[in-house]
C-alpha cells in the first residue's frame, strides 16, 4: 500500500469525522474523562516498517548499489496507561506487541540465466518487536467531542526474531539484528469523546536511533561488507480505546 495515499486516507477520514461530530451545541459526552489523574486503555493498528542503510565507500561501484527492500502491512497491539500532568498534557506509556516482514534483496545475486538469485540474495527478514514507547501528549482545547493532539517521545523495543546470538550468518542463510534497540518518535492524532469511550485515531513516524544490524562474521562479506549502518523506520497507525 502507497504511504502517500494512506496518509492522505487517514487524514481525509478523521476531517470528516471531525466536521461531522463539531457543531455549535453539541451534546458533550464523557465531559470529566480528562479529569482523572490516571486511566487505562488499549490499541489495534497496522504498521508499516523499512530499513535505512549507511554505506562503507569502496572503489568497486557494484559493492556500492543499494540494498532493495520490500515492505509489508504487519499489525499491532497493546495497553495504554495515561498519567494527567494538566490540563493539556498527558505522559502514556504503550506497551504494544508488534508484527512486521521486510524482504531484502542485496546486490550481485544471479543465475547464469540473468534472473535473481532468491536463495543467495533475498532474506525475508520477520520481526516480533515488544515495543515500549514512553510519550508526551499535547492536546488543544477540547472543541464539543473532539480534542486533536500531538504525541512524541522515545521508545524502546526488543526484537524476539533477532537471531544475534545464532553462530550462523548469511552463509548459511541467517540475517541476523541486534535484539535491542532505541527509538524517537512523533505523530499527531484526534481524540472522539463518545457516549461510553473515547475513541483516538492516530498515525506516527518511529525512527531508530541505534545500529542494528549484527553483521557477517566475515568482514567481507557480499552481503553486509558495505554497510556500515542499519537503522528501522516504520509508520503506526493506531485505533485506541479509553
Amino acid at each position: 500500500m502507497n504511504k502517500t495515499l494512506l496518509c492522505a486516507f487517514v487524514l481525509t477520514l478523521l476531517s470528516y469525522n471531525a466536521s461531522a461530530q463539531f457543531n455549535e451545541n453539541p451534546l458533550i459526552n464523557l465531559e470529566n474523562f480528562d479529569k482523572q489523574p490516571l486511566h487505562w486503555g488499549y490499541f489495534l493498528g497496522i504498521n508499516q516498517y523499512d530499513f535505512k542503510f549507511d554505506y562503507r565507500a569502496y572503489d568497486n561501484q557494484e559493492s556500492l548499489r543499494d540494498v532493495q527492500v520490500n515492505k509489508s502491512i504487519g499489525f499491532n497491539v497493546g495497553l495504554i496507561g495515561d498519567l494527567r500532568l494538566n490540563d493539556y498534557m498527558n505522559l502514556r506509556l504503550e506497551p504494544g506487541l508488534y508484527y512486521t516482514q521486510r524482504d531484502l534483496y542485496f546486490p550481485g545475486f544471479y543465475n547464469p540465466d540473468g534472473s535473481f538469485d532468491d536463495v543467495k540474495g533475498l532474506r525475508q527478514v520477520k520481526s516480533t518487536y515488544i515495543h515500549v514507547p514512553l510519550l508526551l501528549k499535547v492536546g488543544t482545547k477540547r472543541m464539543g467531542n473532539i480534542k486533536p493532539y500531538i504525541v512524541g517521545g522515545l521508545s524502546t523495543s526488543m526484537n524476539l526474531g533477532s537471531n544475534e546470538s545464532s553462530r550462523e550468518d548469511n552463509r548459511e542463510g541467517k540475517f541476523r539484528m541486534k535484539k535491542q534497540a532505541y527509538y524517537y518518535e512523533i505523530g499527531f492524532g484526534i481524540d472522539f469523546y463518545l457516549y461510553y469511550f473515547k475513541f483516538s485515531p492516530s498515525i506516527r513516524g518511529v525512527f531508530a536511533l541505534t545500529d542494528e544490524l549484527k553483521p557477517d562474521d566475515n568482514p567481507a562479506t557480499r552481503w553486509t561488507g558495505n554497510i556500515e549502518n542499519m537503522y528501522s523506520r516504520a509508520i503506526f497507525i493506531n485505533l485506541t480505546f479509553e
